[in-house]
């Protein structure tokens, strides 16, 4: 993986993450069975994992990413299976295309935890989407690890005991983001937030952020839904004089916010949270519009993880290896489904067991580097992506380059 943007104590702690990691799991594997909620055993040969993704709509610049992650990972595994007490298993993957439709994705959710008998689901890449699936979820005691970005759907942790989020919480790319602004004295800063729960999460997250930096917010305003008119947005942004302007939005409003602003005569820099990371973003349209804009994102983004040589680098680069020769390019968003996949099947392997509460139960207890950044799960912390897996990218000649 590439060096942590933050310096020493960052890879003090990753280490001692990765190094408590096999005494957790021993304290699990110890532990016995009294806080495992066991519901029905499913799938007597398979390891059922349902995917419930945008692979239209609104969400597919994120969803489509997720579904060539997972099937490269799943099929990697599937080569010699995994070992699940004395039974080597197979995944059997189950795709579904909620649209971007929350209602959708509620009944499709329903459907994998009855029919189609799922262990586990995976999905939501939108956090409207995810919320839905998160209610059906908890009602079967189905195990779900959402893709999207927005703190609520991890707490109230009493209601979402059977829910995980892999994504950076939004107050640690918030601060980096803050960071960054400040170390440019910039001082005039608005901040374009998208609707929804991830724009939620990114506004309390930014507001709080920039007024310990002791530059507060000069403006904030909503975004309109994905695909409305940017431009009375952009002009008011514009009047305002803003001479730094934070986008906190999925692909593609992101870059289509990005071309809005410049269209209106905005010339400043322009900051983006780790939604802003997919091959739509970069596209031809956006390219001019986003050159020289600044992301936070997990370092997986980076290119120079592909030349480390521990154990975890040499997976992220068997991945990429894999994702580059099936679809050509690479996005940084795609290994957090892969990420998930790997997540499920250690839970598996250390359950000894695809029930679906001994997966919960184990899911909760991994510390782990995965291929999008490290994870540090515990009972009473579902978001599990650590702080100083992040990094800071600008886009340069048409890729994001990292810069810290």
């Amino acid at each position: 993986m590439a060096r942590p943007a933050i310096g020493s104590s960052a890879l003090t702690r990753r280490g001692l993450l990765v190094a408590s990691a096999s005494s957790l799991f021993l304290t699990a594997c110890g532990s016995g069975d009294s806080d495992v909620q066991s519901g029905p055993t499913r799938g007597p040969q398979n390891l059922v994992i349902g995917a419930n993704l945008e692979l239209t709509g609104a969400g597919a610049a994120m969803g489509v990413l997720q579904e060539r992650a997972l099937r490269i990972t799943v099929d990697t595994l599937n080569e010699e299976g995994i070992q699940v007490g004395n039974t080597r298993r197979k995944i059997r993957l189950v795709v579904q295309d909620n649209g971007s439709d929350p209602k959708k994705a509620a009944e499709q959710a329903a459907d994998l935890a009855g029919r189609e008998q799922a262990n586990v689901v995976i999905g939501g890449t939108i956090a409207e989407t995810s919320m839905e699936i998160i209610k059906v979820a908890q009602q079967e005691q189905l195990p779900f690890i959402s893709l999207a970005s927005a703190d609520e759907l991890v707490v109230p942790l009493a209601q979402r005991s059977f829910i995980y989020k892999l994504t950076p919480d939004a107050t640690d790319v918030a601060r980096q983001l803050a960071r960054l602004i400040t170390s440019q004295k910039l001082r005039k800063v608005t901040l374009l937030a998208a609707p929804g729960l991830h724009g939620n999460s990114g506004v309390r997250a930014v507001t709080q952020s920039m007024k310990t930096s002791g530059v507060p917010l000069a403006k904030t305003l909503r975004l309109p839904a994905t695909g409305a008119d940017l431009s009375s947005i952009a002009d008011r942004t514009v009047s305002g004089k803003a001479d730094a302007v934070v986008v906190w939005a999925t692909a593609p409003t992101s870059g289509a916010t990005a071309r809005a602003l410049r269209d209106a005569g905005y010339q400043g820099p322009i900051f983006f949270d780790a939604g802003a990371v997919a091959e739509e973003t970069l596209s031809d349209q956006n390219a001019k519009a986003v050159e020289g804009a600044f992301v936070v994102h997990p370092m997986a983004l980076s290119g120079s993880s592909l030349t480390n040589t521990t154990s975890a680098s040499l997976a992220r680069r068997d991945f990429v290896f894999r994702y580059i020769q099936e679809h050509g390019s690479f996005s940084g968003f795609a290994p957090y489904a892969s990420d998930a996949v790997q997540l499920i099947a250690a839970a598996a392997r250390l359950a000894n067991s695809v029930d679906r509460g001994r997966i919960r139960v184990y899911l909760a207890r991994q510390v782990t580097e995965g291929i999008a950044g490290s994870y540090a799960f515990a009972p009473i912390r579902h978001g599990g992506m650590e702080p100083d897996s992040l990094g800071v990218f600008t886009v340069s000649r048409g890729e994001w380059t990292r810069i810290s």
